[in-house]
């Protein structure tokens, strides 16, 4: 209703009594003049006005932004490995000099100032299976860390807990190692998860925060146990879990100031 329409003006010359009378009675009268009773007793003050509400967010995917630095490390990840394959690496198990070759964590060449090797075995894999099972573990883990820890988060803890992993990989094997894949980044946002969970680090209740730690607690548990394999690089698994725990407290520093217990 227009505030100096005809209308308007004789609803204003009407008692509070009058307009409460057409307002509680709205069957009774023609939906105009209920809302022009309304429209006025808001004027007066007499009930509350609507509460402007803001208009609708635009639809979007859902889940794919929030998760977009996570899809893009897997579909590096299947990058390298069908680039391997296409060069002519096999498919299924992948020869130690081809590793090699692709940039693998081998201990001779690491340390003899390849460092970057140190980063590129987190991309390489050894075979389909390898690569199979490291998506689907970092599919899973991103999909839940992501969406509270911010991309940017998310991707800093994953190179440097793959980095973690690479170089408590050589410590580990002092005969020397020539290590590949994400398993170590990936115990890292593990690692980055537990602490999540254990800390003020989100705006999770302390009961969604602890049935997080037991969650994450027991994938950790299972993959360790999955893989009691002698070829399976643990040193990397642990070193991986371990830097991501470390690095996640002052990482996520900046989110315990609006966090709720």
């Amino acid at each position: 209703m227009e505030p100096g329409s005809p209308l308007a003006q004789a609803f204003a010359r009407k008692t509070d009594a009058e307009l409460l009378y057409l307002t509680q009675h709205p069957r009774s009268f023609a939906p105009e003049l209920v809302q022009a009773a309304w429209a006025e007793l808001q004027r007066r003050g007499q009930v509350p006005a609507p509460e402007p509400t803001s208009p609708p967010p635009p639809a979007t995917i859902p889940g794919i932004g929030v998760v977009a630095v996570t899809l893009a490390l897997a579909c590096l990840n299947l990058l390298v490995y069908l680039l391997m394959v296409a060069s002519g690496v096999d498919a299924v198990e992948p020869a130690g000099r081809d590793l090699i070759l692709w940039g693998s964590n081998f201990t001779p060449l690491t340390l003899g100032g390849q460092w970057w090797r140190l980063l590129t075995a987190c991309a390489l894999h050894g075979g389909l299976w390898h690569l199979l099972l490291n998506t689907y573990a970092l599919l899973f883990i991103g999909a839940l860390l992501e969406p509270l820890v911010g991309r940017w988060r998310l991707l800093v803890l994953y190179w440097l807990s793959g980095l973690g992993g690479s170089l408590a990989s050589l410590w580990w094997h002092s005969a020397g190692v020539n290590s590949v894949g994400a398993s170590g980044a990936i115990f890292g946002l593990y690692g980055a998860m537990l602490t999540l969970a254990a800390t003020h680090a989100t705006r999770l209740s302390r009961s969604a925060r602890a049935a997080l730690f037991v969650h994450t607690l027991y994938l950790v548990g299972t993959n360790f146990a999955s893989n009691l394999n002698p070829n399976v690089d643990h040193a990397a698994h642990l070193g991986g879990l371990l830097a991501g725990a470390l690095l996640a407290w002052p990482l996520l520093q900046p989110r315990t100031a609006n966090a709720h217990p």
